[in-house]
C-alpha cells in the first residue's frame, strides 16, 4: 500500500484527530464506528501516540479499554500538533540556510556551534525532536564541560537525547576519537615543522594554533605553551577562563605545567573577544609580572600574543621593538 503524500496525510490526521476530540472519553471502536471505518491503522496509531504522550490516558472499564482526555478536547490545539507529526522538526523541513550539513559547506566545520556539529553526527531525529534539537540539548548539558562527551556511555547520551540512537552514538564517540587522533597528528606537526625564534613566528603558530579560539572564544582564554630546547612547541595549556588581570593569572598557575613538561622556555597567548589584538595595559601589567616570576624560575617568558579575528600582536615587539 502506498503511503499517503504529505498533504493527504495531514488532512487524515487532521479529520481523525478533530473526531476524537468530539469525544471526552471513548473507545477506538467508537471512533472508528463514528468515521464509517474510515482510516483504521491511522486512528490506533494517533489514539497510542497521545497516550504515549500524555494527552489521553488509557482506562480499564466493565466495557473494555477506554480512553480519557487528560484535559478539555475543546482546548486541545489541533493542527500544531497534526504539524508536528506529519512535518515533524525534523531538519529537512528547515530553510536550507539553517541546517547544519548546508552551512557546514557553505561555511566550513569551524563555524558551526558545537550543537550544529552534535545534529550532523546524529543525523535523523525522532518525532517530535529533530537532530538539531538533540544536538542542542546535549550542548546545553554539557555546557562548559565538552571534555566530559568521550566519557558517557550510551544509556547517558540517550538520557539526554531520545534521538541519539544506538548508530547516533557510535557516530558521536567515533567523531570524538577522529577529533582526537587528528589533533595529536597535528601537534606532532607542529613540533617537526615549526621553531618559534621570532615574534613573526611565535604569531604564525599562535593564529594556527590558536584559530578557534581568536575567531569563536565569547570570553577571555588564557593559554601557555612550552617549548623545548629547540624553540619547538612541547604541549599548550589552558590556565583560565574570564577577564584577564593579574589576580586571575597568576605565576603558579603559568610555570607549574612548564616545570612538569621541562620546559626550555615559554610563550604565552590570550584572546580578544571584541576582535581587536591591541594589548591592553592590564595585558602589558600581566606579562610584566610573569616575566619577574620567570626571571626567578628560570624558565623565560619570551613572548605573549594577543589573537582576536583573523589578527594576532606580540606584547614583546609591540612593547619594546625587541626582536629577542
Amino acid at each position: 500500500m502506498t503511503r499517503p503524500s504529505k498533504p493527504d496525510r495531514k488532512e487524515i490526521y487532521q479529520t481523525v484527530v478533530s473526531r476524537l476530540c468530539g469525544h471526552p472519553e471513548f473507545a477506538i471502536e467508537e471512533i472508528r464506528e463514528s468515521g464509517g471505518g474510515e482510516h483504521v491503522k491511522i486512528t490506533s496509531l494517533i489514539v497510542q501516540t497521545l497516550v504515549r504522550q500524555g494527552s489521553l490516558q488509557q482506562v480499564e472499564t466493565d466495557q473494555g479499554i477506554r480512553f480519557r482526555w487528560k484535559q478539555d478536547p475543546r482546548k486541545f490545539e489541533v493542527t500544531p500538533w497534526v504539524d508536528s507529526q506529519v512535518h515533524g522538526t525534523q531538519i529537512t523541513e528547515s530553510p536550507l540556510d539553517e541546517r547544519p550539513r548546508e552551512r557546514l559547506l557553505q561555511h566550513g566545520a569551524s563555524n558551526l556551534k558545537t550543537s550544529e556539529l552534535l545534529a550532523i553526527l546524529i543525523r535523523t531525529g525522532r518525532t517530535g525532536e529533530s537532530a538539531l534539537q538533540a544536538g542542542e540539548k546535549i550542548a546545553t548539558r554539557l555546557g562548559n564541560g565538552l571534555e566530559n562527551l568521550p566519557g558517557l556511555g550510551p544509556k547517558e547520551l540517550k538520557g539526554f537525547s531520545i534521538a541519539v540512537s544506538e548508530p547516533a552514538y557510535c557516530q558521536i564517540m567515533a567523531g570524538v576519537e577522529l577529533g582526537r587522533r587528528v589533533a595529536a597528528a597535528m601537534e606532532e606537526g607542529f613540533r617537526d615543522r615549526i621553531r618559534i625564534t621570532s615574534p613573526s613566528t611565535a604569531i604564525q603558530f599562535c593564529l594556527s594554533r590558536f584559530g578557534r579560539l581568536a575567531r569563536e572564544a565569547k570570553q577571555e582564554e588564557f593559554h601557555m605553551v612550552t617549548l623545548d630546547t629547540k624553540n619547538q612547541p612541547i604541549a599548550s595549556h589552558q590556565i583560565t577562563v574570564g577577564t584577564l588581570r593579574n589576580s586571575l593569572v597568576h605565576p603558579r598557575e603559568v610555570f607549574r605545567p612548564a616545570i612538569r613538561d621541562a620546559a626550555n622556555c615559554i610563550i604565552v597567548v590570550h584572546n580578544h573577544p571584541s576582535g581587536d589584538p591591541t594589548p591592553s595595559d592590564q595585558d602589558i601589567s600581566v606579562t610584566e609580572r610573569l616575566e619577574s616570576a620567570a626571571e626567578i624560575i628560570g624558565i623565560p617568558l619570551i613572548d605573549h600574543i594577543v589573537v582576536a579575528g583573523e589578527k594576532a600582536i606580540s606584547i614583546q615587539e609591540w612593547r619594546s621593538g625587541n626582536r629577542w
